[in-house]
């Protein structure tokens, strides 16, 4: 299991001052894809237009350039601007397999101080049933830290 506190308090040293979005979510992806073997791809999809993610800061093998949010597990947490616990992604309606291996993922919306959604972050695991409630409100405080509010 992660050691949430310990993940929240480097998180918030090292992003301590900083303001851009970019380098922000750079940090975090790369701290969160670290921190547990269970993250095989980890980061952030943009919002860049309305009703469309881009791909933004993120650790693993390749992602989705663009996804709409009409689309997807991403698309279905920007779309509700609530988190998606997804333990069997072949299960889920919609579903964009940008790896084959993933079997599992969860996807936090991002909002910033103004309480305007700028992103979503998605973490996906080679394995089956891979989150829990306990790992998804540990991340939405991190990401609070950050970038605002939950």
């Amino acid at each position: 299991m992660t050691d949430y506190n310990t993940l929240r308090k480097t998180v918030a040293a090292l992003v301590d001052g900083e303001d851009d979005p970019v380098s922000l979510m750079a940090t975090v992806a790369c701290e969160v894809h670290h921190a547990d073997a269970r993250f095989h791809w980890t980061g952030f999809y943009r919002v860049v237009a309305p009703e469309l993610l881009k791909v933004g800061p993120y650790q693993g093998g390749h992602g989705c350039l663009v996804i709409p949010f009409t689309r997807g597990v991403c698309g279905t947490a920007a779309r509700l601007e609530k988190t998606q616990l997804v333990p069997d992604v072949d299960a889920f309606p919609g579903h964009i397999a940008c790896a084959s291996s993933t079997r599992s993922e969860l996807v936090l919306p991002v909002w910033n101080k103004s309480g305007q959604l700028i992103a979503v972050f998605d973490i996906d695991s080679d394995l089956p049933d891979a989150f829990t409630q306990e790992d998804a409100g540990y991340l939405a405080h991190i990401l609070e830290d950050v970038f605002g509010k939950i």
